[in-house]
């Protein structure tokens, strides 16, 4: 096995951020860069070689097609169940036009139904992971968004994922116009219990 540079990928892990939307440039980010991050997320970890992750991508266009899609089916739903806010409405309608690429995520469920949903929500959150930590070293802003949309099951169609399908989110990508953010976290200390007897 090649030997890695640690204190560069330490580095990497620690400088990952979520970086919002509203901080894009309106500067495209290379296709060859959002392929590598799809093909960083096809190494994730999977239990029993399920690959459960699917990806739709948008750009250009697309980018306005799912702004239409996800602003109307919101618009509908939640006029029909009373929780509709203008607010929700403008940002779906006007997120993905900031944005160089949205990817949406799927799940696809494993039909033989012999991994545990919660493995396969593992599987393709480490995907995801590993889509942010490439965005990151190229220098990329993306952000992991599950509201919208995400949870109705009226959008799942449109991503291609069937009705035992889960969509999971969207990432949203752009090249960021802000200083890359300063990280928090508490200490690592305060979440581990070492136990050596």
């Amino acid at each position: 096995m090649d030997v890695f540079d640690v204190d560069q990928i330490n580095r990497l892990i620690a400088n990952r951020r979520s970086i919002y939307p509203r901080a894009f440039a309106d500067e495209p980010v290379e296709d060859s860069v959002i392929n590598q991050m799809l093909e960083n997320a096809n190494w994730a970890p999977t239990h029993k070689l399920t690959e459960p992750w699917r990806f739709v991508v948008f750009k250009g266009d697309g980018l306005k097609r799912l702004a239409q899609f996800q602003s109307e089916l919101y618009e509908r739903v939640a006029g029909q169940n009373g929780t509709f806010e203008n607010i929700v409405f403008e940002k779906l309608k006007k997120n993905p036009l900031k944005c160089s690429h949205v990817i949406a995520i799927g799940l696809n469920r494993n039909k033989k139904g012999k991994v545990p949903e919660i493995e396969e929500v593992a599987a393709v959150a480490a995907a995801v992971q590993n889509m942010q930590l490439t965005a990151t070293a190229y220098g990329v802003g993306c952000y992991w968004g599950t509201g919208g949309v995400t949870y109705m099951e009226d959008a799942k169609s449109f991503f291609d994922l069937e009705p035992e399908d889960t969509l999971m989110g969207f990432l949203f990508i752009g090249k960021p116009r802000i200083e890359w953010p300063e990280g928090r976290r508490k200490p690592v200390g305060q979440k581990v219990k070492w136990i050596t007897k």
